[in-house]
């Protein structure tokens, strides 16, 4: 398996070398509809779900993952990701890749109950469970280092993404 990613990763590799104005794109979009309550589907082009919907305690019903649990879900599954396709470049097995990522709010800024209180993170965690039976310590620790420096979704975390909203009233 590890053979199939290394091969996918050198020949798309290759491709932007070659046709480097074709490495920039418009990421697919994402499109969340309200289906009741605090409850959202949210679709991609390519016919993907996820649903969301909030706790109990601010009016939900718990029916699905929060959003800012998704957002932990994406980091996780994402620097997970790119550690798997490092080790893959690098054919180095993986015995064993758990990526946890956590966070600490303050829900008095999602209810906008203290203006000097952010609605978003204070701050988060990444921890990674790693394992090679062939591979050495240092090795590991450049694949996390490697992926974590190459997530996408960390590093839109770490980094201001200037995001323009625009509203359409019908």
């Amino acid at each position: 398996m590890s053979e199939g990613i290394r091969s996918a990763i050198e020949a798309a590799s290759a491709y932007l070398r070659e046709h480097p104005t074709e490495a920039r794109y418009t990421d697919s979009v994402a499109t969340a509809t309200l289906a009741g309550g605090l409850r959202f589907e949210v679709r991609g082009p390519g016919e993907e779900l996820v649903a969301t919907d909030m706790p109990a305690s601010v009016g939900g019903s718990a029916s699905a993952a929060s959003p800012g649990w998704l957002l932990r879900a994406a980091h996780a599954s994402c620097v997970g990701t790119l550690i798997a396709m490092r080790a893959a470049q690098k054919a180095v097995q993986l015995d064993r890749l758990e990526v946890t990522v956590d966070s600490e709010s303050d829900d008095r800024g999602i209810l906008g109950l203290e203006d000097d209180v952010v609605a978003g993170p204070l701050h988060s965690a990444v921890r990674v469970s790693i394992a090679s039976a062939t591979a050495e310590e240092a090795v590991l620790r450049e694949l996390v280092d490697w992926a974590v420096d190459h997530c996408p979704v960390h590093d839109a975390l770490r980094r201001a993404v200037p995001v323009h909203v625009e509203v359409q009233i019908r």
